[in-house]
């Protein structure tokens, strides 16, 4: 790929204007060649044609995807089924990986390296078929979980460890650490620190080769200083703010390769140090430090908090939090960044993150309801600056850095699926079925769908070490280099996992369908329902039955049947989460998250009594089903979904399409400031926004091409409009629409 490079001189505003036009180029080759993208806007650049190879594989999800390779890299095997399995061999594997990819310098970035592959890719089966689950599957199946078993990263690293250490000190560290009978665990970490300096030194010899031929005086000292830094930083930490944003980007792109991972944390404490050094020797300004950081956001869209308090209760808001925002202004692409907003928090960063949202029009920043989060997390036994120490690091979920591993947004439960077996298992067994028989019997089904659950969860504990140990991220926690054991193997002090339910709205709306047209008003029976169901809504007065259950007292409506059904099915799943631990004692924690698995989700989940018919998409998250009153009030939203709340540190986000035509001045900022703190106030935790033109949205989902740089915030995440599949834009649409079909 051919880089749009315009000349340092021209100042940082026409760089980053250059290194824009690089990624909107890169973005349309990936559009063309992988196609569909219907996941966070990874940075990934596509290898040199003579070094790209373009497969089918079948991605963790069971579908079959379109993925770029490395030609001639072939991993190695230590099993009959191909695969290859445990810490040894992985970490040699993805040294090997390292060894082979290309570098990559852009003249106009102050920073090295992009990533070109998916190490992840090469996992074939992603499974040990020898550590047998098969006594959870008929549950599993029945249930249609997605039970977590060999789910990676969604925890947080600890970025102080490896900045104050640098790869040498980490390479020191794990040698002074290393046990016999470990099972090869220090030789995989050895094999990765190995792998990242040789990929980081070809880089620093890469920035030098061009600096030779770089007529441009400005340009070439900028590639002279990127060698110089990238040499260095090989086995030394980093001193400067911009070594700094070059080391942590580093570890995020070699995260990132190995097995998705995205999280970053507080960026703006880890960076304020260097920038407070920086600053007083007179070597960095403002406009130095912004730019360094908008080259970091441009190679990796990890997840970022802004913001925050500290342990004794403090705001730590800082003017690099500022900085943060005002790069990811600069650049105007999909941005994973999260505003803290909190009743000691510093008001002008909602204020500015607020403009800016106003302004760009592309979902960014998002809003974390973080005393809420903290209050909740407490209640779990914690002490509150515990809760206040989680930070941000994925789409809807926080982890302590370092020390905690909450594989959040990896287990979900439809409620969808859950609901239509005890429907129909009521109307067969029970001579005269009613909402509360079914509730009871919904319930009896939950449990045993969690337990199926907290099953596979220690199942996951026990084996997972052996499979596909977190090496990258195991190297800047707190235990797995010092006791020799990964972070899912009892390496760290704290196991909350994470447990979502999916399809809240689509199975209120049921309750409330059936106990308003069946039980109080007696338009249909139960087993006249079960016909509708079975026939998909088709034939005879399908049609008329689908709108007169659609359109029924729904949840977000205010006060409605929808409402209170949404409360209980999310208050008993709460209880049934939290009433227990895992057979191996692990805590659980409940949160209400879909992500994009609306679609997914859907196909596998027959028509409902809410209207909805067989093979749609569910409800998204904790929010109402789009439509859900005639007005699409967004105070309404806000109540309906702080009052859904699970409660124990989880969040459940609120998703919000706002008016296009609010101004970005003083009057549009406060009333969405007001919006915010309304719905926090009132219990919320996180809130994802989008300020989108419904007619140019409809306009790019016919013709994605029109507007190529169109993005918006999908569930937890931001992409571009364009690289998402049609099932997903028309996800969108139908929520901004407000259309239930």
């Amino acid at each position: 790929m051919e880089i749009v490079a315009d000349h340092i001189a021209a100042g940082y505003a026409a760089r980053i204007d250059g290194l824009r036009r690089t990624k909107m180029a890169q973005t349309a080759e990936k559009q063309r060649i992988i196609g569909a993208m219907d996941y966070d806007d990874w940075a990934l650049v596509l290898p040199p044609p003579e070094l790209r190879k373009v497969v089918k594989i079948m991605g963790a999800s069971g579908v079959e995807i379109t993925d770029v390779l490395l030609e001639g890299f072939e991993p190695e095997s230590n099993h009959p089924s191909g695969g290859f399995f445990g810490p040894a061999i992985v970490g040699r594997n993805y040294r090997r990986l390292l060894e082979m990819h290309p570098a990559y310098i852009d003249p106009a970035s102050s920073l090295a390296g992009a990533y070109m592959t998916n190490f992840f890719s090469y996992r074939h089966p992603h499974w040990n078929p020898d550590l047998d689950f098969s006594f959870l599957e008929p549950e599993q199946a029945r249930y249609k979980l997605v039970h977590g078993i060999g789910g990676v990263q969604h925890f947080c690293q600890d970025f102080t460890i490896g900045l104050s250490l640098g790869w040498g000190g980490l390479l020191e560290k794990l040698r002074r650490c290393w046990k016999d009978g470990d099972g090869g665990f220090h030789e995989g970490l050895e094999q990765v620190v190995l792998g990242i300096q040789d990929w980081i030194g070809r880089n620093a010899a890469e920035a030098a080769r061009l600096a030779e031929s770089e007529r441009n005086p400005d340009t070439k000292e900028n590639l002279r200083e990127i060698a110089r830094i990238n040499a260095r930083l090989v086995s030394e930490p980093p001193e400067s703010f911009r070594e700094a944003c070059q080391w942590m980007l580093w570890f995020l792109m070699a995260a990132r390769m190995y097995d998705g991972s995205g999280a970053l944390g507080r960026l703006d404490l880890l960076l304020l140090p260097y920038y407070e050094r920086d600053i007083a020797a007179g070597r960095l300004d403002d406009e130095d430090a912004a730019f360094h950081i908008a080259c970091m956001l441009l190679r990796d869209t990890s997840y970022i908090q802004l913001g925050g308090m500290d342990g004794k209760g403090n705001d730590d808001t800082n003017h690099v939090s500022f900085l943060v925002l005002e790069a990811a202004d600069s650049l105007k692409i999909p941005a994973n960044i999260g505003v803290a907003v909190g009743d000691r928090v510093d008001p002008e960063l909602l204020r500015e993150g607020t403009r800016m949202l106003l302004a760009n029009r592309n979902g960014v920043p998002k809003f974390l309801g973080i005393d809420q989060t903290a209050r909740g997390f407490a209640k779990n036994g914690y002490p509150l600056e515990l809760g206040y120490a989680r930070t941000y690091s994925g789409c809807h979920w926080s982890a302590i850095p370092g020390r905690e591993y909450p594989l959040n947004d990896i287990v979900k439960v439809n409620l969808g699926v859950v609901f239509n077996i005890a429907l129909r298992e009521t109307v067969a067994l029970c001579p005269s079925p009613d909402t509360e028989k079914l509730f009871e019997r919904f319930g009896d089904h939950l449990r045993r769908a969690v337990d199926t659950i907290a099953r596979g969860l220690d199942f996951h504990l026990k084996h997972m070490h052996e499979v596909f140990p977190d090496l990258v991220l195991d190297l800047l926690c707190e235990g797995p280099v010092e006791k020799g054991r990964d972070v899912s193997d009892g390496g760290v002090e704290f196991y909350n996992l994470g447990v979502d339910a999916a399809a809240l709205g689509t199975v209120a709306d049921s309750f409330a369908a059936l106990e308003q047209r069946v039980e109080i008003e007696g338009r249909y029976g139960w087993k006249q329902v079960l016909d509708f169901l079975d026939s998909d809504w088709t034939g005879g007065e399908g049609e008329k039955a689908r709108l007169i259950m659609k359109n029924g007292p729904r949840y977000g409506s205010g006060g409605s049947l929808g409402d209170r059904w949404a409360q209980r099915v999310s208050a008993l799943f709460t209880r049934t989460v939290k009433e227990r631990k895992t057979p191996e004692g692990f805590t659980m924690l409940p949160g209400l998250f879909s992500w994009a698995l609306v679609i997914a989700m859907g196909k596998e989940l027959g028509a409902t009594p809410n209207g909805r018919r067989s093979g749609d998409v569910i409800s998204h998250g904790a929010n109402p089903n789009p439509g859900f009153r005639a007005d699409a009030a967004a105070t309404a939203l806000c109540e309906a979904v702080a009052l859904v709340q699970p409660g124990y540190g989880n969040t459940a986000p609120m998703q919000i399409d706002i008016d296009p035509g609010l101004a970005g001045d003083r009057e549009g900022i406060a009333i969405v400031e007001s919006l915010i703190r309304t719905h926090f106030a009132l219990g919320g935790t996180q809130i994802n926004m989008n300020v989108l033109d419904a007619k140019k949205v409809l306009e790019a989902h016919r013709d994605p091409e029109k507007y190529p740089d169109l993005v918006v915030r999908v569930t937890g995440f931001s992409a571009y409009f364009a690289s998402l599949s049609p099932e997903l834009r028309l996800f969108v649409v139908d929520r901004i629409l407000r259309e239930g079909a």
